[in-house]
């Protein structure tokens, strides 16, 4: 299967109800296609549980945008020639990454269980998997950086399964960094994705690992995220999040140079959607200051815009 090339940028991630209905939503994601000239965005869907350990995923509080708003946003950014995929995405309300969610292999009396949470896990995903097909999505990712649960392959498997039947486009899943060899069913998935957050000076062995598994699988992939925090060393480990210090906006764009060029060696990467661009634009005097992983009015959108402009967007 030949994947169209990927110009993509995460849009608006986790944003909760109100929000991507307002004005400022739309204009955006206008300013973000000129700026960068991206051809695709990734729009992510907050499910949200109590704890690592609770069983239920809410998607119908305040803490997540509406099937209204999600299914005008998609029609705009379609209106703008975009491509759109959605990936519905569960955190913590605690703060726990999503990749600690976990239960014990083997059920016991008065514990929480694996089978418990992925029945709650199916009906988030297959719930916006029939937004994706009524709304024309190119693609449907069945989740992100689930470490801890992509050992369940069984589970997985009907995940997948379970969205086929709603879905009729392109079925993916975002592994995070340095796990792509240790998913167990990507012939099950039309996409493999992953979260390339790799240190600048490491990506050639990084791409050599992930290329043996793309070959293993004969499909085609993509960095689902992408990106790196404009702030002093954030180059070398773009996955911390909680760095603070200096503001660093050339180093955020030196890594985006470094990803680019490592990744265009290898024709088997279709492409990134790079994490991450707000619904609601801060002026161009502050971006200067911010130490973050957005792109707009720093170094770094320059860089993404000459690549994304080049001659393999299609």
């Amino acid at each position: 299967m030949n994947l169209p090339y990927i110009c993509g940028i995460t849009f608006a991630p986790f944003t909760a109800a109100g929000h991507l209905s307002q004005e400022h939503a739309k204009q955006s994601l206008k300013t973000m296609k000129e700026n960068t000239n991206a051809n695709f965005i990734i729009l992510v869907p907050n499910g949200l549980q109590d704890t690592p350990q609770s069983e239920e995923i809410c998607y119908t509080s305040e803490a997540t945008m509406t099937d209204d708003e999600l299914k005008g946003m998609i029609a705009y950014a379609q209106e703008l020639g975009l491509r759109v995929a959605l990936k519905p995405t569960v955190n913590c309300k605690n703060g726990t990454w999503r990749a600690h969610i976990n239960f014990f292999d083997e059920d016991v009396p008065c514990e929480p269980k694996w089978g418990n949470w992925f029945s709650s896990y199916m009906d988030f995903q297959n719930h916006y998997a029939k937004i994706s097909q009524e709304t024309g999505c190119e693609m449907h990712i069945a989740g992100c950086e689930m470490v801890m649960a992509e050992r369940r392959e069984s589970e997985w498997r009907q995940v997948i399964a379970e969205i086929r039947k709603d879905f009729k486009g392109l079925v993916s899943y975002n592994t995070d960094k340095y796990q792509e060899h240790n998913v167990k069913w990507w012939d099950c998935v039309d996409v493999i994705s992953s979260s390339g957050y790799y240190p600048i000076n490491d990506w050639e062995n990084q791409l050599n690992r992930i290329e043996a598994v793309v070959k293993k699988y004969n499909k085609p992939f993509f960095f689902a995220e992408a990106g790196c925090m404009s702030v002093e060393g954030s180059k070398y480990v773009p996955n911390d999040w909680t760095i603070r210090g200096n503001v660093d906006l050339d180093g955020q764009a030196e890594w985006y140079k470094a990803a680019f060029e490592a990744c265009a060696k290898r024709d088997w990467v279709s492409g990134f959607a790079l994490w991450s661009w707000t619904d609601k634009l801060y002026s161009l005097n502050r971006a200067s200051q911010k130490g973050d992983y957005e792109l707009f009015g720093k170094p770094a959108e320059k860089v993404v815009k000459e690549v994304y402009s080049n001659e393999r967007q299609i």
